[in-house]
C-alpha cells in the first residue's frame, strides 16, 4: 500500500477504545488482508513480513461483522465520485449477477442449471462509473429476479437518488412492475437485437460486466472459498475499496 493510499484509509478506520493499547500496525494488517485478496493464499500461509495470521484474521472478521468494510467502501466511493465531478449519490445504475464455482470448503451453495455452476451467485448493483453500490450474495440456485428483489429491499441510504437501473433480459417480467410500484426508480431492460449474431456490445450493460471483470483480478474471488455468505460479501467490498483507493491516490 502506497503512502497516498494509506492517507485515505487511515482516518476512517476505527480506533481501539477499550483494552490495552494496540501494538500492531493497522497499515501492515491491511497489507496482509490485501495480500490474501490478491494472491488467494490461506491465512496460515501469510509471509513472515506481515503480523501473525491470527491477528490479521481477527481484524478481518471483526470488521466484517460490524460493517466497517462497507462503511469504508461507501466513504471512498463518495470521495471518488466527487473527485470525478459527480454527485456523491448516483441517479442511475446497472444490475447483474455472476455465478461462481464453490470449493471443498463447507457452506451453503446451490446449482445454477443455466451456467452449470455449483456454488454461489453475486448480485451487484453499480453506478454508471462501474463503482459498486450494493453487493448481495446468494446460493447459485437463486434466480436473477429473486436475487434482485432481495438486493433492492436492502438498498442503503446512498441509493436514495436512484431513478433508473439498466438490466438484461433475465430481469424482465413481473420484476419491472414490482419495482415501479415499490420504489421511485424504474428498471430498463436492455435486450440484444434479434438480427445480430455473435458478440454485441449492448449500451449501458458493459459497465457492470467490466466491474465483474475487475473482481476476477483478485484470486480470492475467482471461486467461493468461504463458509459464510457474509464473508463473501466482505471480500467484494474490500476488492472494490482497493481499486478506489488506488485511483484516489
Amino acid at each position: 500500500m502506497s503512502d497516498g493510499a494509506w492517507r485515505y484509509l487511515k482516518p476512517p478506520l476505527p480506533e481501539s477504545l477499550v483494552g490495552r493499547p494496540r501494538q500492531l500496525s493497522l497499515r501492515q494488517v491491511l497489507n496482509a488482508i490485501l495480500y490474501v485478496l490478491k494472491t488467494g493464499c490461506q491465512w496460515r500461509q501469510l509471509p513472515r513480513e506481515f503480523p501473525h495470521w491470527t491477528a490479521v484474521y481477527y481484524y478481518f472478521y471483526r470488521w466484517s461483522c460490524n460493517g466497517t468494510w462497507r462503511r469504508l467502501h461507501d466513504l471512498l466511493r463518495s470521495r471518488l465520485r466527487q473527485k470525478l465531478g459527480r454527485h456523491k449519490h448516483p441517479t442511475a445504475g446497472c444490475l447483474d449477477s455472476q455465478s461462481v464455482k464453490g470449493t471443498a470448503t463447507p457452506g451453503v451453495r446451490g446449482y445454477d442449471a443455466a451456467k452449470s455452476v455449483n456454488g454461489r451467485k453475486r448480485h451487484l448493483l453499480v453506478d454508471t462509473l462501474g463503482l459498486l453500490l450494493v453487493a448481495w450474495v446468494t446460493v447459485a440456485s437463486v434466480q436473477d429476479r429473486d436475487g434482485a428483489r432481495l438486493l433492492l429491499r436492502h438498498l442503503p441510504g446512498s441509493c436514495k437518488k436512484l431513478r433508473k437501473i439498466w438490466v438484461d433480459g433475465g430481469y424482465s417480467g413481473r420484476l419491472v412492475q414490482w419495482t415501479a410500484e415499490c420504489f421511485k426508480f424504474c428498471l430498463t431492460v436492455v435486450l440484444r437485437p434479434k438480427e445480430t449474431r455473435g458478440f454485441t456490445l449492448l449500451p449501458r450493460r458493459r459497465v457492470v460486466e467490466r466491474t465483474l471483470g475487475w473482481l476476477n483480478h483478485s484470486r480470492r474471488l475467482s471461486k467461493t472459498y468461504e463458509r459464510l455468505i457474509r464473508t463473501d460479501e466482505a471480500w467484494i467490498y474490500i476488492a472494490m475499496t482497493r481499486i478506489m483507493v488506488n485511483r484516489l491516490a
